[in-house]
């Protein structure tokens, strides 16, 4: 919708004028004579004058030039940009990390060396690409996370502060009076008088999500893949086990058209901005439909395909090193994660274990073919010392090259690798039988040259191709079953 490196005034404008929800998280509209920062679609009366608006890519950059959000329109309860999820290059690696709390966890110099990058170069990189440094975005993040903990939980104002990551209750007051305009007394007094927070087990929170969302989809691609004791679907929810850097944790997502209801279940509530990246990226809520579909509409055979799944998103992992020994395990990974998972301290309703970690795999005696054992140990080695490493930050280029070096991962296995476990939305794994199945049913190419051929016209977006012709299959099959 936006291109990638600069904010067309012309377009936004048009965008922020129509009050145009698509645009909502893709940029914020900054009005410097009442200095507030806004989402394009705000339902303020009065348009702002061209002269007084400035547009930015993000919350910490509109703070930066000292604006403060709108209390009307919460331009902090947006889904994110797509962009990030997206990106390959350092910036979109470093938005990924820094939402999923590296720059609180080990400061910008951690972050820097995740990146293979010296301090100074991503200051530059994030300032150029984003309007704002790594700090910056680590703070405007705190910001919104603490006010999530006091509007949704009845938490002392001091436990918040810390769980979110202020180094002191002064600097948690002083950034919430700035950024939200109030202090933590008068957020959670709102809040108060919506209903909010209520008590009970858990933090619950609302999900934004950017419509259209296909909530069937993704959670039927779930619940068909569920390991048992990690993963479960019962009553409309799917339910599964965190490992989280303060400790395993749980939650309950419930989706729903227009945003997704989470209840999470956490060792360490500092770890809340983590589990809720991580679920964000699972359910792909921050995807935008405008961007891909048209791409593969373009395609006559999936036109009338996209129509069918309008909200089509693409299932990440929250975690791409369970992911990948999830795959490569196949049927065995139940066993393996049931004899060597790490026990919750105190199992919730049917979730009793989060998958083992990759050092954990590569010293137990799994039993397995030979082969597959021996790729199991070689791929979890490799993990564990970090040689591979699949958190939000890899670089796609590289651990395509460090997967194929893995001995018994052939290139076809590496292809369904990365769009699983790193959700690279242009992966595609021709050699899949379903993908295959469902491009013949769909008068495509059903051998996988044909097909490669065939889904170069779907680029940059063939892991969203993929995604939709396994849609589609599921779809097909229901209506069959309910014909008399």
């Amino acid at each position: 919708m936006i291109a990638e490196t600069d904010l067309e005034f012309e377009r936004c404008y048009q965008a922020t004028e129509s009050r145009d929800p698509r645009f909502d998280g893709w940029f914020l509209v900054g009005v410097r004579t009442t200095g507030i920062y806004c989402r394009p679609s705000c339902p303020s009366p009065v348009c702002p004058k061209r002269a007084n608006v400035t547009f930015y890519r993000t919350a910490a950059a509109a703070q930066l030039a000292g604006l403060r959000a709108c209390k009307r329109c919460r331009p902090d309860a947006v889904p994110g940009s797509p962009e990030w999820n997206t990106r390959a290059d350092i910036v979109g690696r470093a938005m990924r990390l820094i939402a999923d709390g590296v720059v609180d966890r080990e400061g910008v110099p951690g972050l820097a060396r995740q990146l293979a990058v010296s301090v100074r170069h991503l200051h530059r990189l994030l300032v150029d690409a984003v309007g704002a440094p790594p700090l910056a975005l680590a703070r405007s993040q705190r910001a919104y996370q603490a006010r999530l903990l006091v509007e949704t939980t009845t938490m002392p104002f001091g436990e918040v502060a810390f769980a979110a990551g202020f180094a002191s209750i002064r600097q948690f007051n002083d950034t919430l009076r700035e950024v939200f305009d109030a202090t933590p007394s008068q957020l959670r007094a709102v809040a108060r008088r919506r209903g909010h927070p209520r008590p009970g087990a858990g933090l619950t929170l609302r999900l934004a999500v950017r419509p259209p969302y296909d909530p069937g989809g993704v959670v039927a691609w779930l619940a068909t893949r569920a390991l048992p004791g990690i993963e479960e679907y019962a009553d409309g929810a799917y339910r599964r086990a965190l490992r989280l850097p303060g400790g395993p944790g749980t939650v309950t997502l419930r989706p729903a058209p227009d945003h997704v209801h989470a209840t999470f279940r956490l060792r360490s509530v500092a770890d809340l901005g983590a589990a809720v990246a991580r679920c964000r990226r699972l359910l792909d809520l921050d995807a935008d439909p405008g961007s891909y579909l048209p791409v593969l509409a373009a395609d006559p055979a999936l036109a009338p395909l996209t129509r069918a799944v309008p909200g089509l998103r693409l299932p990440g992992p929250v975690d791409g090193a369970e992911t990948v020994l999830r795959t490569v395990l196949g049927s065995h990974a139940e066993t393996v994660a049931a004899a060597f998972g790490e026990r919750l301290p105190s199992p919730d309703r049917g979730l009793t274990h989060t998958f083992p970690n990759p050092a954990v795999i590569a010293a137990a005696d799994v039993a397995l073919p030979p082969k597959r054992a021996s790729t199991v140990r070689e791929l979890a080695q490799r993990l564990a010392t970090g040689e591979l490493c699949l958190d939000e930050g890899a670089e796609r280029a590289a651990i395509r090259c460090g997967l194929l070096a893995v001995p018994g991962l052939a290139p076809a296995q590496v292809e369904c690798l990365m769009l699983h476990a790193l959700g690279d939305p242009d992966a595609f794994p021709v050699a899949d039988p379903g993908l295959l199945t469902a491009a013949r049913a769909h008068e495509l190419p059903a051998d996988p040259a044909g097909l490669t051929r065939r889904a170069d016209r779907w680029r940059p977006w063939r892991g969203y191709g993929a995604h939709l012709l396994w849609r589609a299959r599921s779809i097909v099959s229901r209506q069959a079953d309910s014909r008399p």
